[in-house]
């Protein structure tokens, strides 16, 4: 198992997620006309449609250790667009990587970018101003309208959700208990026993960071924070650092994701040692999405696999693989999945506008006043 790290500058976080996560939605045209002239057309873009379909992603999408779905996605896409050919990408910078290229006015041989949250979004319009790096997308997607409103993130329409994680604690209970809410968790019962990724540099890190200032506000949050390193919370550069810490005995508690026991529970390994903790009933979320350059000379075939990443097989499969929950409403993950993986009561996360113009001046004052020696 492993976990993304941010871009390297700028903003973070994750979705709109006003509504309740488990809400459901009618794909638009959902009647027998609808549906049949979407099925016309579906089959024959499967049949004419075709060509070298570059699609970027983080590594681990593609070739983690443990699990991956880029293998399975490639096989099943190839299968239903036989006259097409994916072929995955991952750079090193991930999606900066194509920001650096975008602002440097040097073209994108690419198609389609797997792996982004409302903080590459933020990130990208700061950096780019004017330039577009994706391009709106959703109402051309037949299968757009099973996304669950409340995992939406992109007001602009070009970041398409395919799965969610929750952030939450996972502990050893060998050694502690859930401390249930953030003011016990910077209590002495739980001195020494935290780890924490860096907000600057880890998805996961960033996202505990974000919860924290959901759940006190950001006239109170370094002061919450300031709790914690007087408790001892040590912070790691990242997820993996982290987790490969925890599971060496470091300490008992690791911020991590609330799917942690599905890992484990195929591994053979012992639950006591991977409970997951919600602070005060929450955990919080992190919608990822999938886009289309703006750029691409092969918008059809993008649309395609958009589209195919949306549809009932491969939301059902995807969570699987890549071990977090489906983004959409007709997803049926199996009995492995609905019995390990744990969603909160109440899932919480910052909105793109809520984190225009405030994230980045955040995370500085966490780094600058928590995370600096």
């Amino acid at each position: 198992m492993k976990r993304r790290t941010f871009l390297a500058a700028g903003s973070t976080a994750f979705a709109g997620l006003a509504g309740c996560l488990d809400g459901s939605s009618e794909s638009p045209g959902s009647g027998t006309t609808g549906t049949t002239a979407g099925t016309t057309a579906k089959t024959t873009a499967q049949t004419e449609l075709g060509g070298t379909l570059k699609v970027a992603t983080y590594r681990s999408f593609v070739d983690a250790p443990s699990s991956s779905p880029g293998s399975w996605v490639k096989k099943k896409f190839e299968k239903e667009y036989p006259k097409a050919t994916l072929r995955w990408q991952t750079p090193e910078n991930e999606v900066n990587h194509f920001v650096q290229r975008k602002a440097q006015n040097v073209d994108i041989d690419t198609d389609v970018y797997v792996g982004l949250n409302v903080d590459h979004l933020i990130t990208i319009d700061d950096k780019l101003g004017g330039k577009k790096l994706f391009a709106p997308v959703a109402d051309s997607l037949s299968n757009y309208g099973h996304v669950k409103d409340g995992l939406t993130f992109d007001p602009k329409k070009r970041a398409i959700p395919y799965d969610t994680g929750y952030i939450s604690l996972v502990y050893n209970a060998h050694r502690a208990d859930n401390p249930g809410t953030f003011d016990a968790l910077a209590k002495r019962k739980y001195a020494s026993k935290l780890i924490t990724q860096n907000a600057q540099q880890a998805a996961t890190g960033r996202a505990f960071l974000l919860w924290t200032i959901h759940q006190t506000g950001p006239e109170r949050y370094l002061d919450y924070w300031q709790r914690m390193k007087e408790n001892g919370v040590q912070i790691l550069g990242s997820w993996d650092a982290s987790y490969t810490a925890y599971s060496n005995g470091e300490r008992p508690i690791v911020i991590s994701y609330s799917t942690d026991q599905v890992y484990a529970h195929r591994s053979g390994a012992d639950m006591k040692k991977h409970q997951i903790g919600f602070l005060n009933g929450e955990g919080y979320a992190n919608p990822e999405g999938m886009a289309k350059f703006a750029g691409t000379d092969r918008s059809k075939l993008a649309d395609a696999f958009l589209d195919f990443m949306l549809s009932k097989p491969v939301q059902s499969k995807i969570p699987t693989l890549n071990v977090q929950f489906p983004a959409t409403d007709w997803a049926a993950p199996g009995k492995e999945f609905d019995k390990y993986a744990k969603a909160p009561a109440k899932p919480v996360t910052y909105s793109y506008d809520e984190l225009q113009g405030n994230l980045e001046e955040w995370v500085e004052q966490w780094a600058r006043k928590i995370a600096s020696k």
